[in-house]
């Protein structure tokens, strides 16, 4: 098959639609399907990349380290008629996801929809947040996923979600596969030498974009407590964000700043090392549709700690392989981290097998394999697209637009972007 990939964000991007994009896409290939890449230039190029057209993009929007893709053909026509795609698979309703829209609609393919992201958790990022802008976003979203051919679901709570919020289209649940052998063998106790954290230390570790919508202020409290509570608790933190700052004061105030080690992102070898110098994985996140970095974190043997929610709750097997924790307070978090430090060696080796058994069952394969599966279904047949819910859809879209401008500043941005003596950065 010939697919096409449309996606907000791509590498080098690090966040999970960006990896779950280019993880499909390496099984896909690895299969011998083609696949063309469509995704927003990044203030960071990637050298000699192969099958990848960039759009124009606005850098580091409002103040995040997101790229916003402006929606513009010229190249893309050209690239497409050569390609001659089968499929087109949409990972936005926006933006890109307008063009792969149209692309659907002029070539009679069908659409294949991943709905990724909860975007009402995201509207902090843009400047008119508002009770009706998220309304207006999950409606957006909702519509789009009735002019796809299918939806995948990342979980099966979120499949759930969309029935409630009527999505007729057929809704097919296809998480992000981890790629079991990057995440296993993995040398902790040189990642613990590296970082400065003493062999004998518990480790609890976190790894993701460090930002306001992952919830990191209540896990790095939970944590203080229990550093105060357990003289050799240590906190491994894994990415980059705009809450890396308040992370490290909360830390510094209270003293506990030698026991606090911000990374950085990690990719490859390192990565898998600082998995594996974990001891639990904390998570506290209410916004996730699937929790991949959960299933890579399992992968390396590290049983997890998670909230109660979309996401989490298909992943973590209460006292299973880790601790599903039901009521969102701290003194629950704390309570199941300070469950996991008590258990004896031979209990804890116990979960820690588990955690590997439920990798398995989110490995790539299976989940490419399921993803196949379904695009196969829908290939070689003409796939109009129903232009009573597509002129529903861009009314909804104008409405928003008329809102919020879809973003900041756009037509200043917008210039500064397509400047061709701009340097690339965001504009002032």
């Amino acid at each position: 098959m010939n697919i096409v990939m449309l996606t907000n964000t791509y590498l080098p991007h690090v966040g999970g639609v960006a990896r779950s994009v280019a993880a499909f896409c390496r099984e896909y290939r690895k299969r011998g399907h083609q696949v063309l890449v469509v995704a927003p230039e990044f203030s960071e190029k990637i050298e000699n990349e192969k099958d990848v057209v960039r759009i124009p993009a606005i850098q580091n929007f409002n103040g995040s380290d997101f790229s916003v893709a402006l929606p513009l053909s010229g190249e893309l026509t050209e690239r497409l008629d050569f390609f001659e795609p089968d499929l087109v698979h949409s990972h936005h309703p926006f933006l890109l996801g307008m063009t792969a829209l149209r692309i659907a609609r002029s070539r009679e393919l069908p659409l294949v929809f991943t709905h990724h992201t909860l975007y009402e958790r995201y509207t902090h990022y843009v400047p008119a947040d508002s009770e009706a802008l998220k309304r207006f976003v999950i409606e957006l979203a909702t519509r789009y996923g009735n002019l796809a051919s299918v939806v995948f679901a990342p979980s099966e709570s979120v499949a759930d979600l969309l029935r409630e919020r009527g999505v007729k289209s057929p809704i097919h649940v296809v998480p992000t596969g981890v790629k079991l052998e990057d995440y296993q063998n993995g040398d902790g106790l040189a990642a613990r030498a590296k970082y400065g954290i003493p062999e004998q230390a518990f480790v609890v570790g976190h790894l993701g974009r460090l930002a306001e919508e992952k919830n990191l202020g209540f896990l790095s409290e939970a944590v203080l407590e229990l550093m105060q509570r357990n003289d050799d608790v240590h906190f491994l933190v894994v990415g980059t964000g705009p809450m890396q700052g308040q992370i490290a004061r909360l830390f510094e105030d209270h003293g506990l700043g030698d026991r606090l080690h911000l990374t950085g992102t990690l990719q490859g070898e390192a990565q898998r090392d600082a998995y594996s110098a974990m001891n639990v994985f904390g998570f506290s996140s209410t916004s996730e549709t699937q929790g991949m970095v959960l299933t890579e974190a399992m992968a390396a043997g590290v049983p997890v700690v998670a909230l109660d929610a979309s996401g989490c709750r298909e992943v973590v097997d209460d006292r299973i392989n880790g601790r599903l924790v039901l009521k969102h307070c701290q003194r629950e978090l704390i309570a199941a981290l300070q469950w996991v430090y008590d258990l004896p060696d031979h209990e804890y080796e116990k979960i820690s097998n588990s955690a590997l058994i439920t990798a398995e069952h989110f490995s790539m394969e299976n989940c490419a394999s399921a993803a196949i599966g379904h695009y196969e279904s829908l290939v070689h047949q003409h796939w109009p697209l129903d232009d009573s819910l597509y002129a529903q859809w861009m009314r909804l879209r104008n409405m928003i637009g008329a809102q919020w401008e879809i973003l900041e500043g756009v037509t200043g941005a917008a210039s500064a972007a397509l400047d061709p003596d701009h340097s690339g950065k965001s504009g002032s």
